[in-house]
């Protein structure tokens, strides 16, 4: 317990990288964030390609200091940034399609649990055409989340 905080968690920053992991493949577990008392997570990261040959201080170093940049925090947070961030792309990318075809957030999950195969889905190519296209104000500007 001398190595961690006083609420009994780890120290941001904390990776492990031996002996619990794989002993061949390339992941570590690093716990990037503060926790209250007890509550701290360690998240794990598996490696599937290193284009750029990091070392594994390298990619972990870089894997910590992005934590601090997640806009909607002051703090690091436990997971990459990117990865919150495809989430909340994705989240309002639903809303949106949803939007479109017609449909509130909470009817949709209904209707699509309870939907049968004898139901007339919007063919594939007509949904293309009508989500992919952009207003032409909007196709050069950032987009914020």
């Amino acid at each position: 317990m001398g190595d961690g905080s006083s609420t009994g968690n780890v120290l941001p920053g904390t990776v492990v990288d031996t002996i619990i992991v794989h002993p061949f493949e390339f992941d570590f577990y690093l716990c990037s964030h503060y926790g209250a008392l007890g509550t701290s997570k360690p998240t794990r990261y598996r490696v599937l390609c290193d284009e750029h040959w990091f070392t594994s201080d390298q990619l972990q170093k870089l894997i910590y200091d992005l934590c601090f940049t997640f806009a909607r925090c002051t703090k690091p947070v436990s997971l990459v940034p990117p990865v919150y961030y495809a989430d909340l792309v994705a989240y309002r990318g639903r809303l949106y399609h949803e939007s479109m075809e017609g449909q509130s957030p909470a009817s949709a999950s209904s209707s699509s649990s309870s939907s049968s195969s004898a139901s007339s889905p919007l063919s594939v190519g007509s949904l293309e055409e009508r989500f992919s296209k952009l207003h032409a104000d909007l196709e050069n500007t950032m987009f914020f989340i």
